[in-house]
């Protein structure tokens, strides 16, 4: 029966539920169970993938596909699938189904759905389908209808915040805008290969393409607006929303809950459970803890009106037509909708006189109300579309009452043109869709059929650009390739190692493994490192194990130590030496690059170089290792342990004087003990002079270093350095000694030969060839002598032949002890204590 026919013959009923109930599968068994039928959907592209699947079931002769830009109406068609603008509400069909009508409470287009809500009905049964929130507005507005609850198939969890790299596959991330959803897009190309794009605003074909990239695992990821939300089917397993802001047409607002649940709910699909998440933990972009229980429980707010507009205005003249647009519900449910776009270009078109004087009878005004519903395709506010509605009304209105066929052509002309970026392309085809709307028309050219098809075709063309600059912009293959494969079997991958340790996937060169750290070619791109590092590490884990058992029994020889710590196999780095329990025994800490290497490996690897430092140690610095085990052996006396230890600490070079308490409690058997593994007592300093030797005093020097004690080794061969060149210090094996510093052994040497060239307490003269080979100055030697315990003897008529820069020198005996104590800095907290007394 008519759509304005008797309701109440027509069998009414309101499937109502979350997301993935199966409401809209529910519509098309029973749309096609019936002879005829008609269903609206809230999106084009909705619409047209249910076409698609009617078409599959009976056939393209008997399907029709109604929306705005595009018709397919074959002359026997009974089932049509349309936009709820475009529902044909003149045919009689048996079945009728409404879907998303929850979309009623829509400022925008929610008089459209209460209209079809409350006149439009199919002749033996009408199919009311929405949220939940719908049950209150059903119950008042359409009393008899039937209503059935569906629960959801699958369970729709919140899965947390997530940053877009560490987003699941099969995610779709939702933004709100074409500039929010290009820069996620680019960012998940740049860390995940690529995404498709979905937007409301691409066309059918284009979206379809983009879809069948995700669908087909070309991409593991979709971007899209909130028009996947209005039931596009997809295998999206996780929901991540870039915002929970967006602007309405009017204000910037935060999403309903109602909204947040049908976008969140496109994830999962029949029995396969779905989650959802932000991108932020914080901030006005991520979830309440509120919002997110009602979006897992599908508890939302009932809708308590809809918005409405009269369904039949009145057609006698403009003003009539503008009063029956703004008349006011009676009081109930249903609100006054507000001014919508082509009500607001009919009120600025009334102001012109021209349009009042050709707008006059009922035909020219619906001609005129039917130019002003064109769409504003190209959003391009209320001015630029009043003019073009405008000059559309003008041509109609005149002569023929159809376009101008130049007009049309050379506006389609302009158009065909497939040069430009992403933008440039998606804004041609916002305008193709305007002249396809137009041209869908039957009464607007004096060819319809032709310049439909040609707007067919330069949608197509232009779909097909985009969605190669889509792909282009948003997709590496190559990168996308390599996530397939990582994916499905990392052994497949084709990665090579050359013999210099170039690293090649399918002739790809990647970078270099060098040792075990694998980096890429410095001219492979930025945005595909990640990527080229995870291949690496999965496909690259056999030749890094093989490195690291040929690294567990390496050769003595192999390994080297660097100046500053490191152990460097095959010149690679792969350990480095850090402070240990003492100087002798330093702790070995594997590089981070031996992480990829299994717990076991790396172990024995651990294992083999502390080894190789142990003998490295053993084999250049004998003293050290030995004296550490003499601080630890619980067998010998305290003095022992301390003069060890305290040497050792040193580095095997120490002054006497610091432990000269402990060194007089040797034994002579402990003397012995400490000669034996090197050690000398001197006059002046303990000390191995094997140390001095360079190779040894490098290999000291890094010990020192590696505890954080550096010090400069002083040139080979050196004796006498000058007080200030690196080295002249004790811990370096010079003493200082006025201008100069005189390396320990030697002054050793010179004690020796001073103790053996004196007579008991009577005045000598120390060989003068000594000190002259060695270099020192007077100034040194006597500096030297002092601290030896020796005194100038005075000058007698018995030594006056002796030269006047040798003295003689006179036994004085050992100096005693001294504690030299630094003065406090003048900030220390001490100082100014020690001031406060002195004042007291």
């Amino acid at each position: 029966m008519n759509a304005r026919g008797s309701a109440g013959e027509s069998r009414v009923t309101a499937v109502l539920g979350p997301t993935n109930t199966g409401k809209t599968h529910l519509a098309v068994e029973r749309l096609c169970g019936h002879s005829s039928g008609i269903i609206g959907f809230p999106l084009r592209l909705l619409a047209r993938e249910v076409y698609d699947r009617v078409v599959a079931i009976k056939g393209p002769k008997q399907v029709a596909l109604i929306t705005g830009e595009e018709k397919i109406l074959p002359p026997d068609a009974r089932w049509f699938l349309c936009t709820a603008e475009s529902m044909p509400l003149d045919r009689e069909v048996s079945f009728l189904a409404l879907d998303e009508a929850q979309l009623g409470a829509d400022p925008e287009r929610g008089h459209v759905f209460t209209d079809r809500l409350l006149r439009a009905r199919g002749r033996e049964e009408t199919m009311i389908l929405g949220s939940e929130a719908l049950r209150p507005m059903v119950r008042a507005l359409v009393p008899d209808a039937e209503i059935v609850e569906r629960p959801r198939f699958s369970t729709l969890t919140y899965a947390g915040a997530r940053k877009i790299s560490r987003l699941p596959k099969r995610s779709a991330i939702v933004a709100f805008s074409a500039e929010e959803v290009y820069a996620v897009a680019e960012m998940l190309r740049r860390l995940r290969g690529g995404a498709a794009v979905v937007m409301g605003a691409l066309s059918p074909r284009t979206r379809n393409a983009q879809v069948q990239m995700f669908q087909a695992g070309e991409v593991d990821y979709l971007v899209a607006t909130d028009a996947i939300g209005m039931g596009l089917n997809m295998d999206v397993a996780h929901v991540a929303f870039a915002s929970l802001n967006k602007f309405d047409g009017r204000r910037q607002r935060r999403l309903t809950v109602a909204e947040m649940a049908q976008i969140a709910g496109r994830a999962g699909r029949h029995q396969r459970d779905g989650t959802f998440g932000a991108l932020v933990e914080d901030g006005p972009g991520a979830f309440l803890p509120e919002e997110v229980l009602a979006v897992e429980e599908h508890r939302f707010p009932k809708l308590e009106q809809l918005y409405w507009r009269s369904g039949e205005p009145d057609f006698g003249s403009v003003d009539a037509l503008i009063a029956s647009l703004e008349r006011r519900p009676e009081p109930g449910v249903l609100r006054g909708a507000p001014e919508a776009m082509d009500l607001a270009v009919l009120k600025r078109l009334a102001d012109e006189d021209w349009v009042r004087d050709r707008a006059r009878g009922t035909a020219m005004v619906k001609r005129l109300w039917a130019a002003c519903g064109v769409p504003d395709f190209r959003k391009v506010s209320l001015d630029p579309h009043t003019r073009f509605v405008s000059r559309l009304f003008g041509h109609l209105s005149e002569k023929q009452g159809h376009l101008p066929h130049q007009w049309f052509a050379d506006e389609i002309a302009r158009l065909d043109t497939m040069a430009g970026d992403v933008e440039t392309i998606a804004g041609r085809i916002a305008a193709a869709r305007s002249w396809a709307y137009i041209a869908h028309r039957a009464d607007w050219l004096a060819d319809p059929a032709h310049w439909a098809e040609r707007t067919r075709g330069l949608e197509e063309r232009l779909s097909d650009a985009l969605h190669a600059g889509l792909t282009q912009r948003f997709v590496d293959k190559r990168t996308t390739a390599l996530i397939r494969q990582i994916g499905a079997d990392a052994s497949v991958l084709p990665v090579v190692v050359g013999a210099e340790g170039e690293v090649s996937v399918d002739d790809h060169h990647l970078g270099r493994l060098d040792g075990f750290r694998f980096t890429v070619a410095p001219d492979a791109r930025a945005t595909d490192k990640r990527l080229l590092l995870a291949a690496a590490d999965k496909r690259l884990k056999g030749e890094r194990d093989r490195r690291g058992a040929a690294l567990a029994v390496a050769d003595a020889a192999a390994v080297t130590l660097g100046q500053t710590g490191e152990l460097h196999w095959g010149g690679h780095r792969v350990a480095s030496l850090g402070a240990g329990p003492s100087l002798a025994r330093p702790r070995l800490l594997l590089d981070r690059d031996l992480d990829c290497l299994d717990k076991g490996l790396r172990e024995r690897v651990r294992e083999r170089l502390e080894r190789w430092v142990g003998e490295r140690l053993r084999a250049k610095v004998a003293v050290l290792p030995a004296l550490a085990d003499v601080a630890r052996d619980a067998a010998a006396s305290p003095a022992l342990r301390v003069v060890a230890g305290a040497l050792e600490a040193a580095g095997g070079i120490a002054a006497r004087l610091a432990m000269r308490a402990a060194v007089d409690a040797l034994s002579p058997e402990e003397r012995k003990r400490l000669r034996g593994i090197g050690a000398t007592i001197g006059a002046l300093d303990l000390f191995d002079p094997r140390l001095l030797k360079p190779e040894a005093a490098g290999v000291r020097a890094i010990l020192l270093a590696v505890r954080g004690d550096p010090v400069a080794t002083p040139p080979a061969g050196a004796t006498v350095l000058a007080r200030g060149v690196p080295g002249a210090v004790l811990a370096a094996g010079f003493r200082p000694l006025g201008a100069q510093a005189v390396r320990v052994d030697l002054v050793e040497r010179i004690a020796r030969g001073a103790h053996d060239a004196r007579k008991g307490r009577a005045p000598f003269l120390p060989d003068p060839a000594l000190s002259v080979s060695i270099g020192l100055e007077p100034e040194t030697l006597a500096r030297l002598m002092a601290e030896l315990g020796f005194r100038a003897a005075v000058r007698g008529p018995e030594v006056a032949e002796d030269p006047p820069a040798m003295p003689r020198w006179v036994w004085r005996g050992r100096p005693p002890a001294r504690v030299t104590v630094s003065p406090p800095a003048p900030d220390n907290a001490f100082a100014a204590l020690q001031a406060w007394g002195r004042r007291g």
